[in-house]
């Protein structure tokens, strides 16, 4: 199945593969709820090429995450959590 055909290509319950290849990402960093979860891999279970784009994303992560093995220098550090606890601060305050 050619890319555009594998994007647009529906199930007969009128599920869109779309929906499905952007919750990917979320779903392989555990960022989706229980039934999110599991309609995700009813549908993986079910759509081979959706299953294949699974395996790339999957893939890519695993390999991105092997080669950042490097930490943040302590001073990018310190400012990047700086800059987190001003955010924190500002959202608490307008809330």
């Amino acid at each position: 199945m050619s890319a555009p055909e594998q994007e647009g290509h529906e199930h007969r319950r009128g599920e869109d593969c779309a929906d499905y290849l952007e919750r990917i990402v979320f779903f392989l960093d555990n960022e989706l709820d229980e039934a999110d979860c599991s309609a995700v891999r009813h549908h993986l279970d079910e759509c081979g090429p959706c299953l294949k784009k699974y395996d790339l994303e999957r893939t890519v992560k695993q390999v991105v995450a092997r080669s950042c093995h490097e930490s943040a220098p302590e001073g990018l550090r310190a400012r990047v959590l700086v800059q987190l606890r001003e955010v924190q601060v500002r959202i608490t305050t307008t809330d």
